[in-house]
């Protein structure tokens, strides 16, 4: 009988032959972002693909430090994080800490801010601020001019995403119209806008969540802790694991577990819901990943399943 092997055996036998060529893609469209565009700024929620297209960005502009990982020189752009005021701490905590390491520039669009000004109201305190987000998003690219935003979207997140191109062309509403989208050929991309109008560029649009986890581990790029095991409360709520927070309490029909538990996903704490895990590493995620059967969006996000179109329907209206 065979002994049982573990994933840090198999892993040398997974071919990632094939993250060089996502890289050298991801690259192509940073740089050619940047070339053609006058005010570009990266979107930074903290997360794993942000972080993905944080090092790709380093890579793509700035030369190798001594120490491995480490590179030296500034961004050519800003970092934009929308904050909903209902982040995960771990999130924020880490966004704060990997941004005063690299020395880069951070412009926050805060939800609150808007609110304060009544451009998104909302209808009681803890209702989830997820699609709301699209508003202080609008607001920050007029306040300082954006004409396209790089961000960590993936195809194979959901539908409305597969659809999108890698420069997706936005009105001056900042409304996305899937049937207007520009014909992408070879790699000649039409980047031409009117004024008021922006882009959005995803240059790891072709990668899939495994892509994702064997670059994070071949790379040894540093992520929020929440992404890995860690034992927390949670509450069995429509088929998903729901943490318990102050902004989702337990209610009278329900009970509370502790759980080994990782995010696959993170995003507003009212939506965002763990999976149950014993990973500690990227590496080990990488052997959950080979075996998961849903998407990560579709096992961790209660905003998405309100209908079969609800992303779509925030695309259109002007969300990443």
């Amino acid at each position: 009988m065979n002994a049982p092997l573990r994933v840090e055996q198999l892993l040398p036998q997974i071919d990632q032959s094939h993250l060089d060529w996502l890289e050298e893609e991801a690259i192509f469209v940073l740089r050619e972002s940047v070339a053609a565009f006058e005010r570009p700024a990266l979107l930074f929620s903290a997360g794993k693909d942000s972080c993905v297209v944080l090092r790709l960005a380093e890579k793509a502009f700035k030369s190798k430090a001594d120490r491995p990982g480490e590179y030296k020189g500034r961004l050519p752009f800003p970092l934009l994080h929308v904050d909903t005021g209902h982040n995960f701490p771990e999130v924020i905590e880490f966004r704060d800490r990997r941004i005063a390491q690299m020395g880069e520039r951070l412009v926050v669009a805060s939800l609150e801010d808007s609110i304060r000004r009544g451009t998104v109201r909302l209808s009681h305190g803890n209702e989830s601020r997820n699609g709301h987000q699209t508003v202080a998003l609008l607001e920050a690219i007029e306040a300082h001019r954006f004409d396209v935003l790089l961000g960590g979207a993936r195809r194979d997140e959901e539908k409305a995403r597969a659809k999108e191109r890698i420069f997706s062309h936005r009105d001056s509403f900042g409304q996305w119209l899937p049937k207007e989208q520009r014909p992408e050929l070879w790699t000649l991309f039409n980047t031409r806008i009117k004024p008021g109008e922006h882009m959005r560029a995803f240059p790891i649009s072709n990668w899939t969540e495994l892509d994702v986890w064997l670059y994070i581990a071949r790379e040894s790029i540093p992520l929020p802790s929440l992404y890995y095991s860690h034992s927390r409360q949670v509450i069995r709520r429509k088929g998903l694991l729901v943490p318990l927070t102050d902004l989702t309490p337990v209610l009278p029909e329900e009970s509370v577990e502790t759980l080994d538990v990782r995010f696959r996903t993170v995003g507003d704490m009212t939506c965002t819901c763990p999976v149950p895990s014993q990973a500690l590493s990227a590496t080990e995620i990488v052997g959950e990943t080979l075996r998961v059967t849903v998407s990560e969006r579709g096992a961790t996000r209660m905003d998405d399943r309100t209908s079969e179109a609800s992303m779509e329907k925030r695309k259109k209206e002007g969300y990443f």
